[in-house]
């Protein structure tokens, strides 16, 4: 008789599970945490890269019949390099030459120090006498396309480069009087003109071959 007096209950109804602190956040549980997060900005390649690949790598293999794509010549680094002699009298140009560079390179220069001393010179050893950059991959493109797109045809009197100033192993090294050449240099803050080399390090054999790959990328050679 205890049964019968007993009543049925109804079923209680499921409870809807609470979302979590990161479900909650992400607005769609699970599905949502596994869906791929997709990047609104992608990398794109720098213009002289791509302009390698595709216009400089098909005209040296038709000019030098290579067999194999990766017997082509690359360029491997640009170094920037800037010898300042005022520096042992006037240790701020340094400071100058420092910010210069990073002004136009997009990279922090290592400053060069005197290796020996020579006293005909007031020259000691370890003091600041220049201030360089080492460019490579996507920084080393856009440089390049900078200097020979905007800074080069800015240079006073200018018609080209000498074709000469190869090392015998397809590298170049390029003289510049004049840092304002480069549009990143403010002129009215310009203590003094400084010059640079800019030595461009490839992969090649001989100069030819170094030349044929400047040339390939737009290096404004003067003609022989």
């Amino acid at each position: 008789m205890a049964d019968e007096k007993k009543t049925e209950k109804a079923p209680k109804a499921d409870k809807k599970p609470k979302k979590g602190k990161d479900e909650r956040s992400s607005g769609g549980g699970r599905s949502a945490a596994m869906a791929p997060v997709v990047s609104n900005t992608e990398a794109v390649p720098a213009r002289f890269a791509a302009k390698y690949l595709k216009e400089a790598v098909p005209k040296l293999i038709k000019e030098f019949s290579y067999k194999n794509p990766n017997q082509v010549p690359r360029l491997s680094k640009i170094v920037v390099n800037m010898g300042l002699g005022q520096a042992v009298t006037n240790p701020k140009v340094i400071d100058s030459a420092v910010d210069e560079l990073r002004a136009f390179t997009g990279q922090k220069p290592v400053v060069t120090r005197a290796k020996k001393a020579i006293a005909s010179f007031k020259l000691r050893e370890g003091i600041p006498i220049g201030a360089m950059v080492t460019l490579r991959k996507e920084r080393m493109w856009e440089f390049l396309d900078r200097l020979i797109s905007v800074a080069l045809p800015r240079t006073r009197d200018f018609r080209g480069i000498s074709r000469k100033a190869f090392d015998g192993k397809g590298n170049y090294t390029l003289g510049l009087k004049e840092q304002i050449i480069f549009p990143e240099i403010d002129y009215d803050r310009i203590d003094v003109i400084k010059g640079l080399n800019v030595s461009f390090v490839t992969t090649a054999e001989t100069d030819e071959e170094g030349r044929a790959l400047l040339q390939a990328m737009g290096m404004p050679f003067r003609a022989a």
